[in-house]
């Protein structure tokens, strides 16, 4: 019995600590276009605009098929940034920040 609840604590532990990772990874985005769209609302726009097409190319390069020695680094960090801002938009998603 104890070693469930053992476990059960590092869990709950593990969620909560992603899920305020998550929030605060939200409001310091918020915050930081907030301050970029004071000061140059193009360059905020046109960062924000180039940051999703990354996202939308990992995502793409996430969901097609595979072929071998074809998947360049570019390719795997737009792929592993899309994995990671999906883990955290699944966890901040749950939090009451929006």
């Amino acid at each position: 019995m104890g070693s469930f609840l053992k476990e059960f604590l590092g869990e709950l532990a593990g969620e909560v600590v992603l899920t305020a990772v998550a929030c605060l990874a939200v409001v310091g985005l918020a915050l930081a276009f907030v301050w970029g769209w004071e000061h140059s609302p193009l360059v905020t726009g046109g960062a924000g605009g180039a940051f999703l097409a990354f996202l939308g190319y990992g995502g793409w390069e996430l969901l097609r098929p595979a072929e071998p020695g074809r998947r360049g680094r570019l390719a795997g960090v737009a792929a592993a940034t899309s994995a990671v801002a999906a883990v955290f938009i699944a966890y901040a998603w749950s939090c009451d920040c929006f």
